[in-house]
């Protein structure tokens, strides 16, 4: 399969605590459901995603050279089809991920990666070149890279999240990319008038996921702007860390090999639901993960 995706952004290290209910800023104890660790950051996410489905995929990111860092780095090594460039980061990006049953979580940073101007940035910028897509996710390394993402005429994907609509750290990935996902968390009702304002700005997709409900999604086509949807596969929950990653590279992958667009929710739903049942970040960590 040919079409190689450069993936530029977080991959880190977590402990994932399961608990009945989100603390509430008061005083008082719970007990923990469950916890484990495991490898973390929406952008190893990605690239685990579109590893498990044959596409050539390489994920630049930065990890440290503390014991989490290298646990980190010996799992991704192991995992077939990804491609690594690493940056030492000096610290490894570390999460304490509070998860309710419902999927609601708290992600708390016990640490971030040195992330400057370097050096080996060049080689994420020759990679853009010839890459079959770009996915800039949220960092500080990504954000002064969309100059050269831009200039290098591939198109561009990225991952807002929970994006409110108004963060400034946001707006340049918003500008540059030509299709954008992110969630209905935080966008206070229905998502379709943020996403008309995304295709009017120039994207040529954009996608809003709804949990259980599914994802909409507005693309420019021909000139013409056609409103998608699609359905949540139906499964039993184990973890929804990930989902969101695996939708997206669902979508890519499909697309890259000339899927239309519902086709390609379609294949995103799917591989949603795959890393749904799992602990963790997607099913492929299953056998890697000690």
């Amino acid at each position: 399969m040919s079409g190689r995706v450069v993936v530029s952004g977080p991959a880190s290290w977590n402990r994932i605590v399961h608990v009945e209910h989100l603390p509430e800023p008061v005083p008082h104890m719970q007990f923990a459901l469950a916890d484990h660790e495991t490898v973390g950051g929406t952008s190893a996410g990605k690239a685990l995603g579109l590893a498990a489905f044959g596409r050539p995929v390489t994920l630049f990111t930065l990890i440290g050279s503390d014991p989490d860092g290298e646990r980190l780095r010996g799992i991704l090594e192991r995992v077939d089809g990804l491609g690594l460039d690493i940056v030492d980061g000096a610290r490894t990006e570390r999460h304490l991920n509070l998860m309710t049953p419902l999927g609601e979580r708290v992600s708390i940073y016990l640490s971030t990666p040195d992330d400057r101007d370097s050096p080996e940035d060049d080689r994420l910028t020759a990679a853009m070149e010839d890459a079959a897509a770009i996915v800039l996710d949220l960092s500080e390394r990504s954000r002064r890279l969309i100059p050269d993402a831009r200039a290098s005429g591939r198109p561009i994907w990225t991952d807002l999240h929970d994006y409110d609509g108004t963060s400034e750290f946001h707006l340049p990935f918003l500008d540059a990319a030509d299709a954008v996902f992110l969630n209905a968390d935080r966008l206070g009702g229905d998502p379709m008038p943020f996403l008309r304002r995304v295709i009017d700005s120039g994207a040529r997709l954009a996608v809003c996921t709804l949990g259980a409900e599914g994802a909409v999604a507005l693309a420019s086509e021909g000139g013409a702007v056609t409103e998608h949807r699609v359905d949540a596969v139906p499964v039993d929950v184990r973890d929804a860390n990930g989902a969101g990653d695996a939708f997206m590279s669902g979508v890519l992958h499909a697309m890259l090999d000339g899927a239309g667009v519902d086709a390609a929710l379609e294949v995103g739903a799917q591989h949603a639901a795959s890393v749904l049942v799992t602990r963790h970040l997607h099913p492929t960590l299953e056998a890697l993960v000690g």
